[in-house]
């Protein structure tokens, strides 16, 4: 399974689509060219590039939850629900776009992403996550 998450503006927002078909709005920590500038912790999106996904146990959450692997200066990223920055820490989140980052239905919208997610794992399917920034005005 091929997930795509294209972000839309230095804000983070973006949209989630799943093998080519939109699936939810996605919204992170602000964009920061991290050639360029350093890192905030708990204030950065992670970087565009390929991440494996997987389903494993979060020690902070306490749950299963999908954890993207192999990010470059970033540990534990997870997606998850939430309706505002403040929640994001460097993850993603999942929801509909209501306002300029601000996220509705997260919980039902990561709910639903988790039995797509599993589906495809119990399938066999490795899971690829691709974000871009290709869209993004710098």
């Amino acid at each position: 399974m091929n997930l795509l998450l294209k972000r839309l503006n230095k804000l983070t927002e973006g949209l989630l689509f799943i093998d080519g078909l939109l699936f939810c709005g996605t919204l992170e920590d602000p964009w920061r060219d991290l050639s360029r500038q350093q890192k905030v912790p708990g204030e950065t999106c992670i970087p565009a590039g390929a991440y494996q996904l997987v389903i494993d146990h979060s020690a902070r959450f306490n749950k299963m939850m999908p954890h993207i692997l192999n990010v470059p200066h970033f540990e534990g990223i997870r997606i998850h629900s939430g309706n505002t920055r403040r929640d994001t820490e460097g993850c993603i989140l999942l929801g509909r776009h209501i306002n300029v980052g601000v996220l509705s239905e997260s919980q039902k919208t990561v709910e639903r992403f988790m039995i797509v997610l599993q589906e495809a794992i119990n399938k066999g399917d490795e899971v690829w996550l691709i974000i871009s920034d290709d869209g993004l005005v710098i």
